[in-house]
């Protein structure tokens, strides 16, 4: 693990250099995306089928793209117990958390009796887009449908490419039924997410994608976006942790190596005032993009956190409190020893759906707010009118909107 060591005024572009994140655009990967949304917002099923066996090596016909009741039936079977209980334990306490966020509609009552009111009413239709890979990813079923659900949607359809067997992993598909998915699809790649933007013979349209994938499924959703909603544009796993010589050594390395295990190009930084610690932790966590940043002060460690801004932000000092107080981006943040990042990613309860590259500096973790949207309503009456047609007059005179002005004018003459 690199060590640097940083003296004197925080220099941005030197942090920014020398963590080295990389770009999330690829516009090879992009183009090559771009024909296979355009192949399936034509060819519908067709063009997924053809997508799925040439991709994931699986033969597929319109009837088999959806994941049947049985299949969901007979997962419960090929899935531990402890699992199952796991995911609903899991399901439970994330429920618990975002049924307690509370959206508050917002609304403007003039003593002229002008209404001015924002209107909040959930998505009809959601897609949840959920990896293949190595290993299955219940928990992103978790974060994703269930504040949907808490939200109000009507309609949950997820996809995820299927196995060598043709089937998508059965913990996958218990915690689908756990936590109320409607439709699943065995659909993966930038295939899936044309196919959720633009509906097939087979797979659901939907209002709005989220969940993670890796760069293809990202380009895929930045391409759709307009077409669809997307929750965020989310590059390699990160995280940063703030330390002094309080905090133990191994368990910064094994967060280190636990952020590692979720992407080849996943960060690590540790941001500490104790060389020392910074060389125990590097002796043992000296992976691929793992670094060390040995500062002045813990002041100083908080400005490079905020420069930074982290998808995830641990801190272990004898001030914690204070320094989280002065976090002002970060995507997630956990205090003291014994939050790891692990927690948050299963069960605490707020989303592990996080901003990653820096985007937390304008972009928020997945909530609530993701799955609803807003509408403006306006009333006026003839009084409330008069009273700012001036105003209002002015402004389009102004502007140079001769027609906006006129219809103004036109009411308050008639009153």
């Amino acid at each position: 693990m690199k060590i640097h060591k940083i003296s004197g005024k925080i220099d941005e572009k030197q942090i920014q250099k020398l963590v080295g994140r990389k770009e999330l655009f690829d516009r090879r990967i992009a183009d090559k995306v771009r024909l296979v949304i355009e192949d399936v917002r034509k060819s519908g099923d067709k063009a997924l089928i053809d997508y799925t066996e040439k991709f994931d090596g699986v033969s597929l016909d319109p009837a088999s793209i959806r994941v049947s009741d049985k299949e969901i039936d007979d997962a419960y079977g090929k899935v531990d117990a402890g699992v199952v209980d796991a995911i609903r334990k899991a399901a439970k306490h994330i429920k618990s958390f975002y049924e307690r966020i509370y959206i508050q509609p917002g609304c403007l009552k003039d003593l002229n009796g002008a209404i001015a009111e924002d209107r909040i009413r959930p998505l009809k239709s959601v897609g949840i887009y959920v990896p293949g890979g190595r290993f299955p990813y219940p928990s992103t079923v978790l974060m994703n449908a269930i504040p949907a659900k808490a939200a109000g949607v009507k309609e949950i359809v997820m996809c995820s490419p299927p196995r060598t067997d043709g089937g998508i992993d059965p913990a996958v598909l218990v915690a689908a039924s756990e936590v109320g998915v409607d439709k699943v699809f065995k659909a993966g790649g930038a295939q899936a997410i044309a196919a959720m933007a633009y509906g097939t013979e087979t797979v659901t349209k939907v209002d709005k994608i989220t969940g993670p994938g890796n760069i293809y499924v990202t380009m895929a959703k930045r391409e759709v976006f307009g077409i669809v909603g997307i929750d965020m544009l989310a590059g390699p796993s990160e995280v940063l942790i703030i330390a002094d010589e309080t905090a133990p050594p191994e368990f910064i390395a094994q967060d280190m190596k636990a952020q590692a295990e979720h992407d080849p190009d996943a960060l690590a930084v540790l941001v500490t005032t104790s060389q020392a610690l910074a060389e125990k932790t590097g002796s043992m966590a000296d992976g691929k993009n793992m670094m060390a940043f040995v500062v002045g002060s813990l002041d100083d460690a908080v400005r490079i956190a905020n420069i930074l801004a982290p998808e995830h932000l641990e801190i272990m000092t004898k001030d914690n409190d204070r320094l989280a107080g002065e976090i002002t981006e970060a995507g997630a943040i956990f205090i003291g020893q014994y939050t790891p990042t692990a927690v948050g990613d299963y069960y605490a309860g707020p989303n592990h759906t996080l901003p990653t590259g820096g985007t937390a500096r304008f972009s928020s973790p997945l909530s609530v707010y993701d799955f609803v949207k807003r509408t403006s309503v306006i009333r006026y009456t003839a009084d409330a009118l008069n009273d700012v047609s001036g105003t209002v007059s002015k402004l389009a005179e102004i502007e140079g909107l001769v027609e906006h002005l006129k219809s103004i004018k036109i009411r308050v003459d008639k009153g």
